[in-house]
């Protein structure tokens, strides 16, 4: 497969102006002005499309903020939540920024046959059906869809899922200790109904979270998925590249986000997982 050269070179002179505004952003404040589309264009030599489709980038990434007719500015301060997750516990420490839920749904229904999968019961058997919309600082930041076992949790109540944390709520009021979770993370879109909710345009981006909950009997508790703001959420991982010294862990295969041959002594790649939130100007 040939390279297009124009393309390549588009490509890299747009990340060296991503690299050079992302300098800008670094030394200023959250709220900063930074230089004009027409100053910048002229200090970094390049079209006006080139550097629009650098801040665009930015913008979407949550590092920028453009206001019609005042120009861009430093988004504000970012709030970091750690998920950490062993064989012994799972727990979500709390993040910066006051974190609150508005509850949208609360009922029991039938799991059906795609829930009832997950949580390993009948579709006939019923859950607690929960919708809740999670704010952050009192600005919308997710929508949450939880199942619930019903049989775990005939008593839960909406002022569960709106105080406080939920899985100590299960522990303290319901005597279900949770244990492990297997999440899994993926880009998409919001609808016109999720845009109106998250306070975005329609067909924002967004991360879908879906997440599979066990407690310490290994039984599944719990079945999420979430929608986050793509232009306020972002994940970042720990990588710890170390050569294992146990055989039993080796293998093949390739590590996302490492490409093939960087890392070739056969050992697994472990990591941790942190969300940062963009704080709204």
């Amino acid at each position: 497969m040939e390279i297009d050269p124009a393309a390549s070179g588009a490509m890299l002179k747009r990340e060296r102006v991503r690299d050079a505004i992302l300098e800008l952003i670094e030394a200023r404040r959250p709220g900063d002005a930074i230089p004009s589309e027409r100053v910048l264009c002229a200090e970094l030599g390049v079209s006006r499309p080139t550097l629009r489709a650098a801040v665009d980038e930015l913008v979407v990434a949550g590092l920028l903020v453009r206001e019609h007719g005042r120009g861009m500015f430093v988004a504000a301060e970012k709030i970091t939540q750690e998920l950490i997750s062993d064989r012994n516990a799972f727990s979500l420490p709390q993040a910066g920024g006051v974190w609150t839920s508005r509850l949208l749904e609360l009922r029991t229904l039938p799991a059906g046959a795609r829930v009832g999968r997950k949580l390993r019961i009948s579709p006939a058997a019923e859950i607690r059906y929960v919708a809740r919309l999670r704010l952050v600082d009192g600005s919308p930041m997710a929508i949450e869809h939880l199942h619930v076992r019903a049989d775990l949790v005939p008593d839960l109540t909406s002022e569960e899922l709106e105080q406080g944390d939920l899985y100590e709520h299960l522990r303290d009021r319901h005597g279900v200790h949770v244990s492990e979770a297997v999440q899994s993370i993926e880009p998409t879109v919001v609808t016109r109904a999720e845009a109106d909710l998250l306070d975005v345009p329609e067909l924002s981006p967004a991360l879908l979270f879906e997440r599979l909950t066990t407690d310490t009997l290994d039984r599944p508790v719990e079945y999420v998925h979430s929608l986050y703001r793509g232009d306020r959420y972002r994940i970042v991982s720990r990588l710890s590249l170390a050569p294992s010294t146990d055989p039993a862990t080796t293998g093949e295969g390739h590590h996302p986000g490492i490409p093939p041959g960087d890392f070739t002594g056969g050992d697994p790649v472990t990591f941790s997982t942190r969300g940062v939130v963009q704080q709204g100007m």
